[in-house]
């Protein structure tokens, strides 16, 4: 283990990272050897990394220090925010700024940065067809990473720019509801078009990809994806696989911004995104690509028939 190199992973707790780190972790004979970052060494998740072999150590993107300490000795690091903890823009800018500069006083060989594109580029803030957030975001959560990108280049980081994808996970959190009918419904503001989305294990599996295949991927973008689906799509694999009617709600963008939760304002936006730019989506994240870095790509058929008792039907 000792002259295995050693790739920090921030959100080691997390969807991203944790996916990263069991990947490295589980190539035994691989050349690298995760140190798990987390703000909560003693957590249950932070635990279950330690028994796989993983250095734990404490980190908090908030804590500039912590990520100098978390980085030393380091080969490569993946770096990756939450910014619905916060919901802040502003912070996630911060955090970024933060992980670009402890990353470049490292002078880590390769950083792998988990980002989005700035929807700005395509919908600019005066835009009347999306409204604008927080006085200059279209899709806040989108667009602070996307703003950030320049952090590592200004630091003259060794980096890799990796888009992610909706995570088949939100399934999970947010369950199917039942219509007045009775029957389990996806509600999502998508029209017709199809959505890039994938497993969060999948995620960390390609960033795992990239690291191993390092010298070709140093100052480039890729997106990753499993599946390029519509929401019908979706529905009929649900049914097929709970073995009950699911059905695909389509609802506009401004009926999804005005449900009750916590972000439903950016949430809707980003569905407008990816419904209006769909043809991007499907061109920045070929699913080619993506497998290419992790050969056990997940199919979302194969992803729910393992996790269909985990989502809630209420």
């Amino acid at each position: 283990m000792a002259d295995k190199k050693i790739i920090a992973v921030m959100g080691a707790t997390g969807a991203q990272g944790g996916g990263l780190v069991r990947a490295i972790q589980g190539d035994k004979a691989g050349e690298f050897q995760a140190r798990a970052i987390t703000r909560n060494p003693n957590s249950e998740k932070a635990r279950a990394l330690a028994a796989l072999g993983a250095e734990v150590v404490a980190g908090d993107a908030d804590d500039e220090t912590s990520l100098h300490r978390a980085f030393e000795g380091a080969w490569g690091a993946f770096c990756v925010t939450f910014y619905w903890e916060h919901f802040s823009p502003e912070k996630e800018v911060a955090q970024v700024a933060a992980l670009a500069r402890s990353a470049g006083a490292a002078n880590l060989k390769h950083v792998v940065w988990s980002t989005l594109e700035d929807s700005r580029k395509w919908i600019p803030v005066d835009d009347p067809r999306m409204p604008t957030l927080f006085g200059k975001y279209k899709v806040p959560h989108f667009d602070a990473k996307g703003e950030s990108d320049h952090f590592f280049t200004d630091a003259h980081v060794p980096v890799t720019f990796m888009l992610a994808s909706f995570y088949w996970e939100n399934f999970i959190g947010s369950g199917l509801r039942r219509d007045p009918d009775g029957v389990p419904t996806l509600t999502f503001p998508l029209g017709n078009e199809t959505m890039a989305s994938i497993s969060s294990e999948d995620i960390g599996r390609c960033a795992y990809g990239i690291f191993q295949d390092s010298p070709n991927w140093i100052g480039k973008t890729v997106g990753v994806a499993g599946e390029q689906l519509t929401m019908a799509e979706m529905a009929a694999i649900f049914t097929e696989v709970l073995g009950e009617t699911v059905r695909y709600n389509d609802v506009p963008p401004e009926v999804f911004r005005s449900f009750p939760f916590p972000g439903a304002d950016d949430l809707g936006n980003m569905f407008q995104f990816y419904r209006d730019f769909a043809a991007h989506f499907r061109e920045s994240r070929p699913l080619a690509a993506a497998r290419a870095l992790n050969p056990r790509m997940q199919s979302f058929r194969e992803w729910l028939r393992a996790n269909i008792g985990r989502i809630p039907i209420v």
